[in-house]
């Protein structure tokens, strides 16, 4: 891909809804390998089927993303720090903390009901 990652200030405008100006505004690392990978299963599944419905959802779901990074780039690097611990844990051998409630418990605190 040429598109280079920019940096966005939160005051900045969304991007463009183009595979392009998505990439663009992706400005971790792991989003942008992320994309990468991604676009080329959704390419390899539209040449398969010649469904074009597949690329549409793949465009909005990273918009969506690209959207987040352009308004809180800081909140997007973040989100990665937790799982780069729990990776390099797993990689040295330590054991991986648990939390003491499951999910449906943290979901249920928060007032999210299935």
């Amino acid at each position: 891909m040429s598109a280079q990652p920019q940096e966005y200030s939160p005051e900045a405008p969304l991007p463009e809804k183009n595979l392009r100006a998505i990439r663009r505004a992706l400005v971790v690392p792991q989003d942008r390998d992320g994309f990468d990978a991604g676009l080329d299963v959704v390419l390899a599944e539209v040449r398969a089927s010649l469904d074009l419905g597949r690329l549409s959802e793949f465009i909005h779901t990273w918009w969506l993303i690209a959207c987040d990074s352009t308004k809180d780039p800081q909140g997007r690097r973040d989100l990665y720090e937790p799982a780069a611990r729990v990776q390099d844990m797993a990689e040295t051998g330590k054991p991986i903390p648990r939390g003491d409630k499951t999910w449906r418990q943290l979901l249920a605190e928060r007032g999210v009901e299935r």
